[in-house]
């Protein structure tokens, strides 16, 4: 069994709804028009018998024919006139002349709201004096002590013009024809965009290509962006997924080839002096340095690894709090005082007093240390590293210069690159791991900054960067 769409769920239920209105509205109508067209009827022959009363106290003439003739004059033809005492005994009837035979018409509904209201009605009756159905119209009058009864024989004129107006059935209908339509055509385009929407969850949920012509257009309405943009946000993320998937390979691929290197070199030496017992002390131990040496660089590289994971998997784990960072870059001069000694290399602080930001002492100490080890590595002997920082509004700026060599322009767009080395053998003897710029490019990013390079007109590597305060 084919099951019910949304859509015709939709339109069933609205229809419905409507149907049940226009139903509720027309008999609410005609009830409403009937009762206006019974009260104005009702008024005209309770006008009648205020009008006769009137003429009855003014000229005084009580007599049958005189009462005949009134009636005659009247403009509605078999209009039936009955005049009844207080007790309910039948003086004048217009239409029946034998008043002994007349029953009591205290008993007669209209006889009885005229007794009680002053006024009373009564519609589509029968007559049990002639045997026929009227619309009668009864007045009290206490002075007088008698009531006027004004009556139209209930006929099918009568009924005719009783009858409520059935114009508005047909707007009532024309309305709901031009309802269906319009639904009709909502739900339609509605019934489209889901099918399409079922179409890409199925191939997506099977992993299927969504490059197909039903996925290919949308019907021009919110529904319809809203369906287009879903689509394309999945085949965006689709593609981040891909391209990441790619990185992860290569980064995988990189960091088994860079501990592979310091690995085999310590495999290397250990198998050397445990084949050879009998090698002498000295060689043992440059073998033994050689191993330490090469751990050192397998630990900084598991480091830094580390280092680039929490930041990429849990940033907002990272503890924040108020930096010095002037305070800071003056201990981290003072340690690697002895490092700049021995390439004759000076560092010119110029960094103001309290720049302050809010961040991760660690981040933001491994920002400055890799920009200074990286220009200690390749900026070369005898040249100055220099460091400033200029406050805007709600950030510092900084900048990192050497007056070193500088790299090659074709190289500068992938400095901050994992693992990434201009120069790959002279970076591995220098014990580089290949990950500093990239550490100091996700530092800076997690900070709310940015960070660029550039070669120095007059020689050296220029690093410009910002921290948010």
């Amino acid at each position: 069994m084919e099951k019910i769409s949304v859509g015709q769920r939709l339109l069933a239920s609205v229809l419905a709804v409507f149907l049940v209105f226009a139903i509720a509205f027309i008999i609410f109508q005609q009830n409403r028009e009937k009762e206006f067209k019974i009260d104005m009827l009702n008024t005209q022959l309770q006008d009648y018998n205020d009008r006769m009363n009137e003429a009855l106290q003014s000229t005084g003439k009580w007599d049958e024919k005189s009462l005949s003739e009134y009636v005659k004059r009247h403009p509605k033809q078999a209009l039936r006139v009955t005049l009844i005492d207080r007790k309910g005994h039948v003086f004048f009837d217009s239409a029946r002349k034998d008043y002994r035979n007349m029953s009591n018409h205290l008993n007669r509904p209209e006889v009885q709201q005229a007794l009680k209201q002053g006024y009373g009605a009564t519609v589509d009756r029968s007559s049990k004096t002639l045997n026929r159905d009227y619309f009668y119209s009864a007045t009290f009058f206490p002075r007088s002590n008698y009531i006027i009864r004004s009556a139209l024989p209930y006929n099918n004129d009568l009924a005719k013009s009783l009858r409520a107006d059935q114009h508005y059935i047909w707007f009532a209908v024309t309305a709901m024809i031009i309802l269906v339509l319009v639904l009709y055509r909502f739900v339609n385009r509605l019934g489209a965009n889901i099918t399409k929407l079922k179409i890409f969850a199925s191939r997506a949920d099977h992993n299927e290509s969504l490059e197909i012509e039903d996925l290919a257009e949308f019907p021009d309405d919110e529904l319809g962006e809203i369906a287009e943009r879903i689509i394309k946000i999945y085949k965006r993320l689709q593609s981040t997924r891909k391209e990441q998937d790619i990185l992860k390979r290569q980064l995988t691929q990189n960091i088994a080839h860079e501990l592979k290197t310091p690995v085999a070199s310590i495999q290397g030496y250990l198998e050397t002096i445990l084949d050879n017992p009998h090698i002498n002390e000295e060689t043992k131990q440059l073998f033994l340095q050689r191993c330490y040496a090469q751990s050192e660089r397998l630990t900084s590289l598991l480091r830094d690894i580390s280092c680039l994971n929490r930041m990429d998997d849990a940033p907002g784990l990272m503890e924040f709090q108020t930096i010095d960072i002037s305070s800071m870059v003056d201990g981290m001069v003072k340690e690697i005082a002895l490092q700049l000694s021995e390439r004759h290399m000076t560092f010119d602080n110029q960094l103001p007093e309290n720049v302050t930001i809010r961040g991760n002492r660690s981040l933001l100490y491994s920002v400055f240390r890799n920009l200074t080890d990286n220009a200690i590595a390749y900026a070369g002997e005898g040249t100055t590293i220099t460091l400033w920082a200029q406050e805007g509004r709600d950030r510092w700026n900084f900048v990192f210069k050497d007056n070193g060599v500088g790299v090659p322009e074709e190289h500068l767009a992938r400095l901050f690159e994992r693992f990434y080395r201009v120069d790959k053998g002279r970076s591995r003897k220098m014990g580089g791991t290949g990950l500093g710029l990239a550490i100091v490019k996700n530092a800076v990013l997690l900070h709310g900054g940015k960070i660029s390079v550039s070669n120095n007109p007059h020689g050296g590597l220029c690093f410009t960067f910002f921290l948010k305060k």
